[in-house]
């Protein structure tokens, strides 16, 4: 994320917020801020709760405790269609008889909107998703990229003041989802609104969001900065479900996570150097990512190629002998 200050107060707050389905909890007494004009990300594994949470702010489930505020009032009593939150769903939802601009102005036509008034709306919401010369379309003559940008410009046309979207990139090939999350963090500076995003998806979460939280089995393990949490993880299960890393035993007892990129690989003994021998490789062009069996278990390293990936016998190669080591402040103490 571009680390751009979210300045603005909470305008959302669970507060114990629960849901059952008969004896499962969903979601189990999450507690949880997002600050207005914030890009948040609820990032998890399938089932740990994150679209729950999500629909219970859309009004589409009704929590079984605790409260959801918006703006410090209780809204459990307020219909979905009347709080100023819309959902984009990973299907995106659209009408397939319907052209691209009668997708968009679908829910303005609904709200009582003037014809004057909606036609104005969708061609600023064309000209937002750079959708200009494609209003006469229907979805099936669409790319799938350019069918999200319909679906975005339809949750986005009645000016919602929260903007929730659950798994929108999962059905786009790599390069244009990448290329998506970009433009999407440009949508949300330009629009100044409060995006919350689903995702299962580490590498998005870092990308698009403020602030992340990481769910499991309906709680919130820990929340911060994509770079508070991916550096200073809480716990095992955080180190390991964002991004990689080695967990291993500390010296004395308990369990320190370090990243690979922030070991160093030699093929000199140093002092305080960790030994192992290399057992795979791989070349991935600008780096390359080795597996090093150890005392301590095997451990992952990720070096840039051209850096530190030999100490004077040339460059290190699968069965080699080598000595690792990390900064102090890279071995980060685990609770579990």
């Amino acid at each position: 994320m571009s680390g751009q200050a979210v300045s603005g107060g909470p305008i959302v707050r669970f507060e114990g917020a629960t849901k059952r389905f008969g004896d499962h909890a969903a979601v189990d007494g999450v507690d949880l801020s997002i600050a207005e004009g914030e890009f948040f990300a609820l990032l998890g594994p399938s089932g740990c709760g994150k679209t729950t949470l999500m629909r219970l702010l859309a009004g589409f489930e009704a929590p079984d405790a605790g409260r959801i505020l918006l703006d410090g009032q209780d809204i459990a009593a307020l219909p979905p269609h009347r709080r100023p939150v819309h959902m984009m769903f990973q299907s995106y939802a659209l009408f397939p008889h319907l052209t691209v601009v009668q997708n968009i102005a679908f829910g303005l036509r609904r709200q009582g909107m003037a014809r004057a008034q909606a036609a104005a709306r969708v061609d600023e919401m064309l000209d937002l998703v750079r959708l200009e010369g494609l209003g006469g379309r229907r979805p099936d003559q669409l790319s799938g990229g350019q069918q999200q940008r319909v679906a975005l410009a339809r949750v986005l046309a009645p000016r919602p003041r929260i903007l929730l979207l659950d798994e929108p990139m999962a059905a786009l090939d790599r390069k244009l989802r990448e290329e998506t999350q970009l433009e999407l963090v440009a949508l949300q500076r330009r629009l100044g609104l409060t995006f919350l995003i689903v995702t299962h998806d580490q590498d998005e979460a870092m990308v698009v969001a403020d602030r992340l939280a990481v769910m499991r089995a309906g709680r919130i393990v820990q929340a911060g900065t994509p770079r508070e949490v991916y550096e200073r993880p809480a716990s095992r299960y955080v180190a390991e479900f964002l991004g990689e890393a080695n967990v291993l035993t500390a010296p004395g007892g308990g369990w320190i996570a370090v990243r690979p990129e922030r070991i160093a690989l030699s093929s000199a003994a140093g002092g305080g150097a960790l030994p192992g021998r290399v057992r795979d490789l791989a070349y991935f062009g600008d780096r390359t990512r080795f597996v090093v069996e150890t005392e301590r278990g095997p451990v992952r390293a990720t070096q840039a190629n051209g850096g530190a990936t030999s100490g004077g016998s040339g460059a290190i190669q699968a069965g080699d002998a080598v000595w690792l080591t990390w900064p102090p402040e890279a071995a980060v103490a685990l609770a579990e």
